[in-house]
C-alpha cells in the first residue's frame, strides 16, 4: 500500500467492473448539454450518479449523421448498465438502439413506449399561463416556440395556443430557429415588428424570454411589462438577474435528477417490473417581467 501510494496507484474500476459484469458506466444522452436548463439538469444527474457510485457518461447525440454515428459507437462500445435520455432531440432511433442492446432506460422529458419516464407538467403550466394572461385583461397573445420540435417544447406551445384561442384570445405564433438567445431575438423581430403588437407572450424556454426581452426593449422601445407582460419556462438561474426579473415556471433540476435515478435503481432491481411515469408540477414563479393579478 506504501508503495502504490508513492508511485500514485489507483485501482482500475473499469477493469474490475467488466470482471463483475457490472461496468458501472451510465450514459447520458443529450443534444446541446451546455444550453439552458439542460446543462442544469446534467450537473445534478452527474453529481447523483457519482454519489450512488456511478461513472456518469455523457454522450453529446449532435445534429448531423458523423456525430450520431460516434455517439452510438461510445454508447455500446463500452457496454453502459444503463442509459438516461433527457429531453431534446437525440433521435428515437437512437433510443431504439439502446433498448436492443438491453439497457435500461429512463427517458426525462420524453415520451416512448415501454420505457420509465420523469415528466415536467408542461401541458398544465402552459393552460396555467393562458388562463392567467386572458384573466388579467390580454386578449391578444403570442408564443415564441421553437423549430426543433422536441417533445417538452412542442407539448407547451399546443396546449398554450389550444386554451388561449378556447378563451376568447388571439395568438399569434412565432417559431424561433433554435431554443436560445438569439432564438428569442429572432421570435422579438417577428412579433413586435408586426403593427398589431401582441400584449403578452409566453415563451416555451427561459432563453428564448431573455433574449425575447432584449429585443423588445433595445430594439423596439418597449416597456416590459408596461407594454409587453412576458412569461418563460425553466427558472434558469439568470432569470433572477435585476435585468429580467422573469416570471417563469420553474423546473427544479436536482428533484428531477433524484426522481431519474430512483427510476434507474428501481429498473436495475427489477428489470422486468412494468414502466413507470412520475409526474412532477412546475412550480409558478412570480417576479416583475409580467403584469398580473393573481387570485389565491
Amino acid at each position: 500500500m506504501e508503495a502504490a501510494s508513492v508511485l500514485g496507484y489507483q485501482v482500475n474500476d473499469l477493469a474490475r467492473g467488466l470482471l463483475a459484469n457490472r461496468s458501472r458506466l451510465v450514459g447520458l444522452i443529450v443534444t446541446k448539454p451546455e444550453v439552458g436548463f439542460r446543462a442544469h439538469l446534467v450537473a445534478a444527474l452527474t453529481r447523483l450518479l457519482i454519489k450512488r457510485g456511478n461513472i456518469p457518461f455523457l454522450i453529446n447525440a449532435g445534429s448531423s449523421e458523423q456525430e450520431l454515428s460516434a455517439a452510438q459507437t461510445a454508447l455500446f462500445g463500452y457496454r453502459s448498465e444503463a442509459t438516461i435520455v433527457l429531453s431534446g432531440s437525440p433521435p428515437a432511433s437512437l433510443v431504439e438502439l439502446a433498448r436492443l442492446n438491453g439497457q435500461p432506460l429512463v427517458m426525462i422529458g420524453r415520451s416512448e413506449a415501454d420505457c420509465d419516464h420523469v415528466r415536467i407538467n408542461n401541458h398544465g403550466a402552459a393552460l396555467k399561463a393562458a388562463a392567467l394572461f386572458v384573466l388579467n385583461g390580454y386578449t391578444r397573445l403570442a408564443i415564441a416556440g421553437s423549430a426543433t420540435g422536441t417533445p417538452s417544447l412542442v407539448e407547451r406551445e399546443q396546449a398554450f395556443v389550444s386554451e388561449a384561442r378556447r378563451l376568447g384570445a388571439t395568438v399569434d405564433i412565432a417559431y424561433c430557429g433554435d431554443s436560445d438567445y438569439a432564438g428569442g431575438q429572432q421570435a422579438a423581430a417577428e412579433l413586435f415588428g408586426r403593427k398589431s403588437r401582441p400584449q403578452a407572450v409566453f415563451c416555451v424556454n427561459d432563453l428564448i424570454a431573455l433574449g425575447l426581452m432584449d429585443a423588445a426593449r433595445g430594439r423596439f422601445r418597449l416597456r416590459v411589462p408596461d407594454d409587453v407582460s412576458v412569461v418563460g419556462f425553466d427558472d434558469i438561474p439568470e432569470s433572477a438577474w435585476d435585468s429580467y426579473q422573469l416570471t417563469t415556471f420553474r423546473q427544479d433540476p436536482g428533484e428531477m435528477a433524484a426522481r431519474a435515478v430512483r427510476q434507474l435503481e428501481r429498473r436495475l432491481v427489477n428489470p422486468l417490473a412494468a414502466p413507470s411515469t412520475v409526474q412532477l408540477d412546475p412550480e409558478f414563479i412570480v417576479r416583475s417581467s409580467a403584469r398580473l393579478v393573481i387570485a389565491d
